[in-house]
């Protein structure tokens, strides 16, 4: 039976992975979230914990998922650091290895995780009833993984606008609250659907 370690910036990510990834790969698959304080701690901390995960080589099924924020930087210079780090600790890759057994797989929210969120505006405008549904139509929401100036603080601005969070903006809270109610086959964001797809491989084995 496969199991899925998956890595994550922020606690935030942890709480809407744990909603979501049983609705991605169903309940036979087990799975542990690891979240950190950032993406500068997931990276430092990331060649040491990709070295553990090589001593569980002979744990059948198990694979390792590396989600990071893009956060407007290089994203293939991003993907190849950390397809390097996973070559440094003898862990094959999903990339590296296309039609071979793999263990690691590398993937980034573009920009960031928020964009999913706005990848499925039913569940943004059901999770916050005063979020307009007509909200997806507007040119800059259009495409989530376009979205200008950061998405975490464009769904700030959003939420802000319907009443919600005047005294700061509470991220866990939100991505909580969004991803009960998202549906998977809906969402617009092409960083979540690439995400979907790289869950479903790791869990078939």
């Amino acid at each position: 039976m496969a199991h899925l370690e998956i890595l994550v910036e922020e606690p935030s990510a942890e709480a809407a992975l744990q909603i979501l990834v049983p609705r991605l790969i169903g309940g036979d698959v087990s799975f542990r979230i690891h979240p950190h304080e950032g993406k500068p701690d997931l990276l430092q901390s990331l060649a040491g914990r990709l070295r553990g995960y090589a001593n569980w080589r002979g744990r059948t099924g198990t694979r390792v998922i590396v989600l990071l924020d893009e956060d407007r930087e290089d994203c293939r210079g991003l993907k190849r650091d950390l397809e390097r780090m996973a070559a440094a600790a003898g862990l094959p890759t999903k990339s590296a290895e296309p039609t071979r057994p793999f263990m690691v797989v590398n993937r980034l929210a573009v920009e960031e995780l928020e964009a999913w969120f706005f990848g499925d505006i039913v569940a943004l405008s059901t999770a916050f009833p005063g979020v307009p549904a007509t909200l997806a139509q507007k040119r800059a929401y259009r495409d989530p993984d376009a979205i200008r100036g950061g998405t975490w603080e464009a769904l700030h601005r959003v939420l802000q606008g319907a009443g919600y969070y005047p005294g700061g903006f509470n991220k866990i809270e939100a991505a909580r609250r969004v991803a009960q109610h998202m549906d998977p086959d809906r969402n617009r964001s092409r960083s979540f659907q690439v995400f979907r797809q790289a869950l479903e491989l790791a869990a078939a084995d």
